[in-house]
């Protein structure tokens, strides 16, 4: 572990919020993943797992009926809302108007969203989204674009330029993608450059670049996430990368609200990229290593790169 990676863990450690007995249900983590399709069950599973493995109070999963079925027989820690709406099975009056008022309706009681995991590229679905984070924005809720979530951030950009609470976490080839879209060429884009232009070109959005090393940057400032991780690429590892993310843009809203003792000397836009790197940090793991197996290891993994922090102390 390098000295640079090993001092902003200890800035990360900073938001890691102490277990106090006058905490109450829901104060330290309210997450939802809003992705979920006929074909795709397991990705907003490993994430909002991920999220609740890691230590957010409340977990919630947002996705289509067939897939509610499937995502609740995994585990009951899950709270699964059936509530968005595929084209092929939707109802005349389905629109995505419609759709997307339930889930809006739900943003006053949420910390975080994750948008994208099991999507999908369903017109209704895309369209649900878009709407809901139009919403999203304007009640200053943070947010997480991945996987087919990403499809909105390149096919409708303005929906997301320059809010300055997402963060996008594509892989190389949705990092392609997302340049395309601006008109950026990735060729020698190279050691965080790309990241840092790739978020100047949306206004300032969070970029979280997964590959052998993590860059995360609000074109401003980049960090490089050099923890050794593991060579193995499986489906879900991305999914768990965005859950254990959110609970970490939950622990800083409680940061921001002061709800426990703290010296407060880390700023909003310092702890969004804080976030995006404990969560890249959390998730670099071996050969042979499957989705599910990374869920299991997500709270070992916290507790050995950053800890608990200590009660005793009047402040943290």
């Amino acid at each position: 572990m390098s000295a640079a990676t090993k001092d902003i863990l200890r800035q990360v450690k900073k938001m890691v919020p102490p277990m106090l007995e006058k905490f109450h249900k829901g104060q330290l983590g309210r997450v939802a993943v809003i992705g979920g399709s006929e074909d795709y069950t397991g990705a907003p599973y490993f994430s909002a797992m991920a999220s609740a493995k890691l230590g957010a109070d409340l977990s919630h999963v947002i996705c289509e009926p067939q897939a509610s079925q499937v995502i609740k027989s995994y585990s009951p820690n899950l709270m699964v809302h059936p509530l968005m709406r595929q084209s092929m099975h939707a109802n005349p009056d389905d629109t995505s108007s419609t759709v997307a008022k339930a889930v809006i309706d739900m943003l006053p009681r949420l910390h975080v969203l994750v948008i994208g995991p099991g999507l999908g590229r369903d017109p209704l679905m895309q369209e649900t989204c878009e709407k809901v984070i139009v919403a999203a924005r304007e009640q200053n809720v943070p947010f997480v674009l991945d996987a087919d979530g990403l499809m909105i951030a390149q096919s409708k950009p303005e929906l997301v330029h320059g809010y300055k609470e997402c963060i996008l976490t594509p892989n190389i080839v949705e990092f392609g993608r997302l340049c395309k879209s601006k008109g950026i060429d990735p060729a020698g884009l190279d050691n965080g450059k790309g990241a840092e232009t790739l978020s100047k070109a949306f206004g300032g959005v969070t970029i979280l670049q997964k590959g052998g090393n993590d860059y995360i940057s609000n074109g401003v400032k980049t960090f490089v996430s050099d923890l050794e991780g593991g060579l193995k690429r499986s489906g879900g590892q991305g999914d768990t990368l965005t859950g254990s993310l959110a609970t970490f843009l939950a622990w800083r809203s409680a940061y921001l609200e002061k709800l426990w003792d703290h010296d407060g000397s880390l700023g909003s836009e310092e702890l969004l990229a804080l976030a995006a790197f404990g969560g890249s940090s959390i998730t670099r793991k071996g050969r042979s290593l499957q989705a599910s197996d990374l869920t299991e290891e997500v709270h070992i993994a916290f507790q050995n790169l950053l800890g608990e922090p200590d009660r005793s102390q009047g402040n943290y």
